[in-house]
């Protein structure tokens, strides 16, 4: 079973094939693409959440095998539809499978109250209020689909982080683009966080996107749309390791994303508004499902960790899991190189801008 988390993700498609005008962006290997283009199914949230108390740990089960004997499994729109613990995992028809979580679990840390309001034409909105006298505001559509994330500031002021609304109901969550091109060095699209200097990580971290941006993305097409992610380049870190089946990341480990928190910490300092994806990956032993999962919680682990040990705001965080389905090291054994977790810029993919 994959033992890291994170990493950059690959072109559909085959490869090895140059993107028109310039290269390859580099290393990971791909499956074909998804084709199913109708809204993926939503995590029922729990009636309440309760706050959990700035710095704290995380509690509960730590290891993907507490979660294995509690898994259902029905088929739904000619997909496989997987529930366990917190978790949705969904298999495509065409061999993809995805993976689903309710982030506001991810923003009790440090919250003094959560509420869930109801609004006209079944919208719901559920408030996350802080200590500070800021509030997270999450609106979700009737059909459970987030529509916007929100920050309101303690005069009362609000800002728009995420907007999903243009999209409309019923939206796809795959865009089948062409691979971007790439015109800056290798290095500097995607950047080993080892050996690195802080200058460059956080060079990275505020760098524009390398291709042209046709349209502002919903944060499900980013999450889903490997083409769509490779418009911004990335920071690699593959140096955290996890024991085996387990998505704990240990006080001896936390360390190694100080650097990489006091960049994101710049960043928004410099622009509340900017948004980043922490992207979890294994390596390619185990099974797909456990894989998928076990990625997904070791990249909100790391997302948690930024928050609770380093300041980093959560709202300014998103996470996503990919299990092994983007392999940067084209083995099926065990892989060091496969085993990480890449931090990307997504603000100009979900707004819209970039290089015209």
């Amino acid at each position: 079973m994959g033992g890291g988390m994170g990493g950059a993700m690959a072109p559909a498609g085959r490869p090895g094939i140059a993107a028109p005008g310039g290269h390859m962006p580099g290393g990971p290997m791909a499956r074909p693409a998804p084709t199913i283009s109708v809204p993926l199914p939503v995590m029922v949230r729990p009636q309440a959440f309760a706050p959990i108390a700035k710095g704290a740990r995380p509690s509960g089960p730590t290891r993907i095998d507490a979660f294995r004997n509690e898994r259902r499994e029905v088929v739904q729109d000619g997909r496989t539809v997987i529930t366990e613990p917190g978790r949705i995992i969904i298999r495509d028809p065409s061999g993809m499978e995805f993976v689903q979580h309710d982030e506001v679990e991810r923003f009790r840390y440090g919250a003094k109250d959560i509420q869930t309001q109801r609004g006209p034409g079944g919208e719901s909105r559920t408030i996350v209020y802080r200590t500070d006298g800021s509030q997270i505001i999450t609106v979700a559509g009737p059909d459970g689909q987030m529509l916007r994330r929100i920050r309101r500031d303690v005069s009362g002021r609000e800002f728009v982080l995420i907007d999903n609304s243009r999209r409309g109901s019923g939206a796809g969550f795959y865009v089948d683009l062409r691979p971007p091109v790439i015109r800056i060095p290798q290095n500097r699209y995607i950047v080993d966080a080892d050996g690195a200097s802080r200058d460059l990580i956080y060079e990275t971290m505020v760098a524009p996107p390398v291709d042209h941006i046709e349209r502002a993305y919903s944060l499900d097409e980013v999450r889903y749309s490997p083409n769509v992610r490779m418009l911004m380049p990335s920071i690699d870190l593959n140096s955290i390791n996890f024991d085996t089946g387990s998505w704990e990341i240990s006080p001896d480990q936390a360390n190694k994303l100080q650097v990489i928190a006091d960049s994101l910490n710049r960043a928004i300092q410099a622009n509340p508004n900017e948004v980043f994806l922490i992207e979890g990956h294994t390596d390619a032993t185990g099974n797909d499902t456990d894989n998928l999962s076990l990625s997904d919680r070791r990249a909100e682990s790391a997302a948690v960790l930024l928050t609770q040990d380093f300041g980093v705001p959560a709202e300014n965080l998103t996470s996503q899991g990919y299990g092994s389905q983007y392999l940067k090291e084209d083995t099926q054994g065990p892989s060091r190189i496969n085993r990480r977790v890449t931090v990307r810029r997504i603000t100009p993919l979900l707004n819209g801008q970039g290089p015209q």
